[in-house]
């Protein structure tokens, strides 16, 4: 009886001493501020509804109790799918929300909706690119509006409440889908339909839970304002072309691509980066002919390390995050050494 009394005593010291702010609460600053958050829209699942697709405006309205926690405003870059963005469109995204943050002091971050087909490369594009370290947040939804299971406007105020949360300064681009942030470095979509369809090999940043945003771990790899790649006055970006390695994979598409004009090739190597028999030889001629050539793993994860026959090894990089990359490192130099080291610290 002595140690019921004993436990109760000490659940109601607790309730008297634990601020009641563990209780669901806005993430933000100060009691009464809310954070600014834009919202800058390009399209995608996210926003296509029968009949034709919501705009940012609309996409706000359908997000439940967002004014708890920001102050949102709403931005149109484009209406489209993700495969029909250019890299025009990457350079003029990346360019738009560095501006935003350079001339507008109170916004504290930018949430960007993407289809989730290339929502990966786009991140991590933008992680490489945008010279801020206010918070990006990507976003997207694998079912439309109005589908059964429409997971978009429970995604958009976890990305909402990511963007306007303190600690994710200074983290780059992530990814939230799912409750989960994923560094855009490492985030891949893995599925091409069920609604958890996003991962990454290395585990995710953190989650965003009832009453916080929790952070478990950083990106170590460099981005945003510790990146050396400046797209301001960039009007397009170089040719880089991939290409897979499987049996008899034929080296005519190499010189093909070389021929066509490809400032850079990324290899889908097998196992750890090989090339095909009949690969092989193209590529060492497509090194001769200046061509940077990159060599990734097709199978997913981890390190690619060697350096056979004049390419360069990708790390881990899967290759469509190796090709967004090298383009980058090609609007600097034609350098092997100086792009390796590129592909070491990215």
């Amino acid at each position: 009886m002595k140690g019921r009394r004993r436990r109760i005593a000490v659940y109601l010291l607790t309730l008297a001493i634990v601020p009641r702010s563990l209780d669901a609460q806005p993430d933000g600053g100060p009691e009464g501020e809310r954070p600014i958050v834009r919202l800058i829209a390009t399209g995608g699942t996210i926003a296509n509804r029968e009949g034709g697709r919501l705009t940012a405006a609309e996409l706000l309205a359908l997000v439940p109790d967002l004014d708890t926690y920001v102050e949102p405003e709403a931005e149109q870059f484009s209406n489209v799918s993700s495969g029909a963005l250019t890299l025009t469109d990457y350079l003029g995204l990346s360019r738009r929300i560095t501006k935003r943050f350079a001339d507008e002091h109170d916004l504290q971050g930018i949430v960007v909706t993407a289809g989730t087909d290339t929502l990966e490369e786009l991140a991590y594009f933008l992680h490489l690119t945008v010279r801020s370290d206010h918070p990006v947040v990507v976003v997207g939804s694998m079912r439309r509006p109005g589908a059964p299971g429409y997971d978009g406007d429970a995604n958009l105020l976890a990305a909402f409440r990511v963007a306007g949360d303190p600690a994710s300064r200074g983290r780059g681009t992530v990814v939230v889908l799912g409750d989960e942030i994923y560094s855009a470095r490492d985030v891949t979509k893995s599925d091409a339909r069920r609604p958890d369809a996003f991962e990454s090999a290395v585990g995710h940043l953190g989650i965003v839970d009832r009453d916080r945003v929790v952070y478990l771990r950083r990106d170590e790899k460099r981005h945003s304002t510790s990146s050396e790649f400046d797209v301001e006055d960039i009007d397009a970006l170089p040719r880089v072309d991939v290409l897979l390695a499987y049996q008899d994979a034929p080296g005519d598409l190499v010189t093909a691509a070389v021929d066509r004009g490809a400032r850079g090739l990324i290899l889908g190597g097998i196992g750890a980066g090989s090339a095909s028999g009949s690969q092989s030889d193209a590529l060492a001629d497509a090194v001769e002919r200046g061509t940077v050539v990159v060599s990734t793993t097709r199978t997913g994860s981890g390190r690619v390390t060697s350096r056979a026959r004049g390419r360069l090894a990708g790390e881990d990089l899967t290759p469509i995050k190796a090709r967004v990359l090298l383009m980058l490192a090609l609007t600097l130099t034609d350098d092997p050494d100086r792009i390796q080291r590129m592909f070491r610290e990215y």
